[in-house]
């Protein structure tokens, strides 16, 4: 549905409510996606909302509510007491149930167990005890499975009685008695094969899986690069526990790399839609790591009157300042930014740090001859046109007699400043995650303030020795 039509429905629907025509409205919404029923209530005021919902099925309402954001879900259920709450609970899936008892209160968590029914706590329960950001956490118990001494007309049967309760059923997973998961098989499988034949003759038992503590991150990137519809996750024997789905994996790599790019830019991850930090939550977030900046930053004050001499005798090596800094900084985040990235797609692991020290330092002395020239051929260039303007007159052009040593030293400083840059930005997040840290924290800012302060060294270090005997 395009733009205008989605418009022209919202519109439609809601002037059926302002009729009060509840049952063409209900006949309408009924008919619609979950997800976009779920966007039509969010837009109602806190009395409409709650009372439009009350009207679909349980398992319906359920379904909608599960399409609510977090923010919005826990208002909803202020408004529901501890049994009305347990029937909402019981028909979402399993998963979604467990994300919605971890962001309840203590007392709202202790009011809501005692209605539910044995089956349904214990797996609430379970599926919070999981570490945070592990695969464990982001499961679903709602998979099928058949155990592999089953004929297929058996097998048909479960499939036929559980599929309503279950997330997927293209896929069925294969365990022993001990639940242990030794393989999968199809929909179409199942369709194909003879009714009398076995599980065990038909199973695919080259199966990819994850353990229950795996990182989320990576779990959701096996999804991805095996391009499957779940993914079984068991425990350390091999027991499956439960699956996680491909439309969680696209929310945790959806969170992970918003996180990342935050950090990239220079601040703390957000747990929250922008417009829902206060203005105080925005200023912790993005006040802290500025300040770090900041106090980095002035390292470069520090290194400028270490070499306060040098641009006494030739304040023209300050007019560059900003041009050798600025170039080392942006090789540096460019660097890290294509590094952080390749190493959450999988492309760069640790054990590839080498490659990429040897490929960097290629391009960043390449890049650096070129951005060397570039400067060289500007400073040149600017001479040509002063020596033009004032009538060849020497004394009157803006580097004087000793232009090409100015134009040399900004070539080299380049050289070694985009190199630098370079090398620092894409080993950085090596380096991080090698120690346990998230790489993203070598963020693009960080490292250009790195490079800022290690530039200006290089820059009049490189001035000091070109320039040794005649200018300085």
């Amino acid at each position: 549905m395009d733009p205008t039509e989605e418009a022209l429905e919202k519109q439609h629907l809601l002037e059926l409510l302002a009729e009060n025509k509840v049952n063409d409205l209900m006949e309408i919404l009924k008919e619609m996606p979950t997800v976009e029923v779920a966007d039509f209530l969010s837009e109602q005021d806190e009395v409409t909302m709650p009372w439009l919902l009350s009207l679909f099925e349980p398992q319906e309402q359920a379904f909608i509510f599960s399409d609510f954001d977090e923010e919005l879900q826990l208002k909803v259920i202020k408004g529901y007491n501890p049994r009305e709450l347990s029937v909402l609970v019981s028909n979402m899936h399993s998963d979604e149930r467990a994300d919605l008892y971890q962001n309840m209160s203590i007392e709202a968590q202790n009011n809501l167990l005692p209605y539910l029914p044995k089956q349904i706590r214990d797996n609430i329960l379970q599926l919070s005890s999981y570490p945070e950001d592990s695969a464990g956490a982001s499961m679903s118990s709602d998979f099928a499975s058949v155990t592999i001494n089953m004929t297929i007309k058996q097998a048909m049967e479960q499939i036929r009685k559980d599929a309503p309760t279950k997330e997927t059923i293209y896929y069925i997973y294969v365990v022993d008695e001990d639940r242990k998961l030794l393989g999968f098989v199809s929909l179409k499988d199942l369709i194909l094969a003879s009714p009398t034949e076995t599980i065990e003759h038909i199973i695919h038992e080259d199966i990819v899986y994850c353990k229950v503590n795996d990182d989320q991150e990576t779990v959701a990137s096996q999804i991805d690069k095996y391009d499957l519809i779940a993914i079984p996750v068991v425990n350390n024997e091999l027991q499956l526990l439960g699956i996680v789905t491909h439309d969680d994996a696209i929310d945790i790599l959806r969170e992970e790399q918003t996180e990342d790019i935050q950090m990239i830019g220079g601040s703390e991850a957000f747990d929250e839609p922008y417009f829902d930090l206060s203005m105080f939550q925005l200023l912790k977030k993005r006040g802290g790591w500025l300040i770090i900046l900041f106090l980095s930053e002035m390292l470069t004050a520090t290194a400028m009157g270490f070499f306060q001499g040098e641009i006494e005798k030739q304040v023209v090596l300050a007019l560059f300042v900003p041009l050798i800094i600025s170039s080392g900084g942006n090789s540096g985040s460019q660097a890290a930014t294509i590094i952080i990235r390749a190493m959450a797609l999988g492309e760069v692991t640790l054990s590839s740090w080498w490659r990429v020290l040897k490929r960097e330092f290629s391009s960043g002395l390449l890049l650096g001859c070129l951005l060397g020239t570039v400067g060289f051929c500007r400073i040149a260039i600017w001479e040509l046109a002063s020596l033009m303007q004032n009538n060849w007159i020497l004394e009157k052009t803006i580097y004087k007699t000793h232009w090409i040593l100015v134009a040399f030293t900004v070539g080299f400083s380049l050289i070694g400043v985009v190199m630098w840059g370079t090398l620092s930005g894409s080993m950085l997040p090596i380096l991080l995650k090698r120690l346990g840290f998230d790489p993203a924290v070598s963020s693009a800012p960080f490292v250009a303030t790195l490079v800022d302060v290690t530039g200006l060294i290089i820059y009049f270090s490189v001035a000091m020795i070109v320039m040794k005997g005649t200018m300085l």
